[in-house]
């Protein structure tokens, strides 16, 4: 085995410190909502409509639901929530771990 291969986590660790960590955390957070704005762009290619089609059901502009779409850090929970049930026509949960 390889001494030198690291796994994504322990890179993580070394460069951003372990979990827990104010680097970290806002390291993990980031990826969340990058994460999130990924799925949204995945469903609403699904339903096969336009960023304009999703933003009119949702009372947003295009460009909004593109910022969403690319970063959803300042997405609020009302707009997630409008733009997965009016917009996508899904239903949203959320987890809270701990």
């Amino acid at each position: 085995m390889d001494n030198n291969i690291k796994s994504w986590s322990d890179i993580k660790d070394s460069v951003y410190g372990e979990i827990g960590t104010q680097r970290r955390d806002e390291l993990e957070r980031e990826f969340e909502s990058l994460k999130i704005g990924l799925l949204l762009r995945q469903a609403r290619e699904k339903k096969a409509i336009t960023q304009e089609e999703l933003g009119a059901l949702v009372n947003k502009k295009r460009s909004y639901i593109s910022r969403v779409e690319n970063d959803a850090s300042n997405i609020t929970l009302k707009t997630l929530f409008d733009i997965v049930e009016k917009g996508l026509g899904a239903k949203l949960h959320l987890e809270i771990v701990f």
